[in-house]
């Protein structure tokens, strides 16, 4: 039986998340790079679920009750100053597959883009991370309020989409 992924591409309707000088949205760029990421995954012979919503909690429960092995969360970061710049991959430090998993996906994404690596970082106060019932990570895969980064994630989503499936390939691989 193969691998189950969900793949939660951040923020929704009505919520945009960070909005770029550009006017360039989030979850315009998360939704794009999610499903991407989802055919890869597809095509490769992984099971995939794809849910881009504003209810955290549905999204979780959705994710827990479809039985999901993996939950990758996808977003774009944002600082009010615009020379903030690179790439980071969240986890929950009570989860060693959720690390690995999070490892997988930095590393790809930095070897694709090769941007300031930012690093794997734990956190306990994301849902996402601290209420999944499988391994979780959530990638921010580049600043949309950096100007160079934002030209990145508006043209270069497919690239984003090879990446994030390629770390979810390598952490079963």
């Amino acid at each position: 039986m193969s691998p189950k992924i969900f793949i939660n591409p951040g923020h929704g309707r009505p919520d945009p998340g960070a909005v770029g000088a550009t006017g360039l949205r989030e979850s315009e760029v998360c939704f794009y790079v999610g499903n991407g990421a989802a055919d890869y995954l597809r095509t490769a012979g992984y099971e995939v679920m794809v849910l881009q919503s504003d209810d955290l909690s549905g999204v979780i429960r959705k994710a827990n009750g479809w039985g999901a092995d993996v939950f990758l969360s996808i977003h774009c970061n944002s600082f009010h100053q615009p020379q903030a710049n690179g790439t980071e991959t969240l986890y929950h430090p009570a989860s060693s597959k959720g690390l690995k998993l999070a490892q997988k996906v930095q590393n790809q994404l930095i070897k694709e883009f090769g941007l300031t690596n930012r690093g794997v970082k734990a956190r306990t106060d994301l849902g996402v991370l601290n209420q999944t019932d499988m391994p979780a990570a959530l990638a921010e895969m580049a600043f949309i309020s950096n100007p160079a980064e934002e030209k990145l994630l508006s043209k270069e989503q497919d690239r984003w989409a090879k990446a994030l499936a390629r770390g979810v390939s390598e952490y079963y691989g």
